[in-house]
């Protein structure tokens, strides 16, 4: 595990950065240059950008919120990183208003999905960024995980609504907009000129454990990591997963 991630935060990020971070120094490989070009979109304040400019890279983080960007900016400072990290008002729909195309070797698009009119207009957007070969790394919040939340809170009619509706929303008072299952994110992806490399369950069992014994039990969270990444490429884990990351290489 990073110690460039704190330990409660890395429940949930875990597995996602320590598939980056191999993305990125097989990217590092293939190209013959330390510092690669990342572009982090809807990348906040920075929880992936500051760790992969921590790695000498060279980052873009476009975000509609202003208020995000000032925290971006005072994070990057903090960690001694502020001349590898560019915040950029904007959002993937209008992407390339505020950046170039195919001009970045990797494309962070975490959690972005979920809120868009159109996510597959999102992922063009996301892969047009990218240089041939370039690496694409996408999180989006998966149906299964949020079916399995409601039912087990007791909220089962709310449950059986977000496994019908098309969207996965199991009500109005849902705060996502969409989820996804597995198959429909590598569906989107590769309609989009990407090579699906990997897809991973992403906090499967984090979500359901209670924080207290997490927190209190000795040797728990360390535990619990080790399972989220055992568990993180099993297929039969996937449709249970609360958020789920499609790793792929966009097509020469």
């Amino acid at each position: 595990m990073s110690d460039q991630l704190r330990p409660r935060a890395s429940l949930r990020t875990a597995v996602v950065w320590e598939v980056l971070k191999d993305a990125l120094e097989r990217r590092v490989k293939a190209t013959g240059r330390d510092a690669l070009d990342v572009l982090d979109t809807g990348g906040g304040t920075g929880n992936f950008a500051v760790p992969v400019a921590r790695l000498g890279h060279r980052v873009t983080v476009v975000d509609p919120s202003p208020n995000a960007l000032f925290a971006l900016e005072r994070r990057a400072a903090e960690a001694g990183v502020a001349d590898r990290v560019r915040g950029v008002q904007g959002d993937i729909l209008g992407l390339f208003d505020v950046v170039e195309r195919t001009g970045y070797d990797a494309v962070l698009c975490h959690g972005v999905l979920e809120y868009v009119d159109d996510p597959a207009e999102g992922v063009r957007n996301a892969v047009d960024a990218l240089r041939p070969a370039g690496a694409l790394s996408l999180l989006g919040a998966g149906l299964g995980g949020a079916v399995l939340a409601r039912a087990l809170a007791g909220h089962f009619t709310e449950a059986r609504q977000a496994l019908t509706d098309p969207a996965g929303r199991w009500g109005e008072g849902d705060p996502v907009p969409r989820r996804f299952t597995a198959e429909q994110l590598a569906e989107l992806v590769s309609a989009a000129g990407v090579e699906v490399g990997a897809v991973h369950g992403v906090r499967v069992f984090a979500d359901l454990v209670p924080g207290v014994l997490v927190d209190t039990e000795p040797g728990a969270m360390d535990a619990l990591l080790r399972l989220e990444a055992a568990v993180a490429e099993l297929p039969a884990f996937h449709s249970v997963a609360t958020q789920l990351h499609v790793l792929g290489e966009k097509r020469v």
